[in-house]
């Protein structure tokens, strides 16, 4: 039987979380264009990123859950848009959603929690960069507010190709 929409529970990710979140990822760094990353993690390998988004702060990162099966859904993060510090008002928002899971409400209420826990924070922009082409991700991020400001042609090279990313910012003063 389906997951309702109203069913999955969001909440701030976890290190029991590690293991399923890895794989998620992992999933679209072996299938997808929707990462660069190249070549898959090891939940070793991933614990500083999932470390560097504590409960508080900017750095946020929501997971999207079944109720019956906790299995994981979905995950949205906040992370630093660049190093530099005059950038530190800005983050830049990812969505995953599990392969199985697409179509079910799961990234609008991830980002709808993450843009809850993020409005008390001192953030002035928020940043997404689409790899094309994903008019799922598009229609997402611009139902929360972001609009389109430009695209970096032939940015990236995965499975032999040159891939575009475009990228939306969303106000978030």
């Amino acid at each position: 039987m389906p997951t309702e929409r109203t069913e999955v529970q969001v909440r701030p990710g976890v290190e029991g979380d590690l293991e399923a979140l890895t794989a998620l990822y992992n999933h679209y760094v072996r299938e997808t264009a929707i990462t660069f990353d190249t070549a898959i993690f090891t939940p070793e390998e991933r614990r500083p990123w999932l470390l560097s988004h504590p409960e508080d702060g900017p750095y946020r990162l929501m997971v999207a859950t079944a109720p019956d099966s906790q299995e994981i859904l979905g995950y949205a993060t906040s992370s630093p848009f660049r190093a530099k510090p005059a950038y530190a008002t800005s983050v830049e928002t990812t969505v995953y959603v599990a392969p199985d899971a697409g179509r079910r409400g799961v990234g609008t209420l991830l980002y709808k929690a993450l843009f809850e826990a993020l409005s008390g924070e001192d953030l002035h922009r928020a940043y997404a960069g689409i790899a094309q082409p994903n008019e799922a991700s598009a229609r997402l991020h611009e139902r929360f507010g972001f609009r389109y400001v430009g695209t970096y042609r032939e940015v990236g090279r995965k499975f032999g190709r040159y891939w575009d990313v475009a990228w939306y910012e969303k106000d978030l003063a």
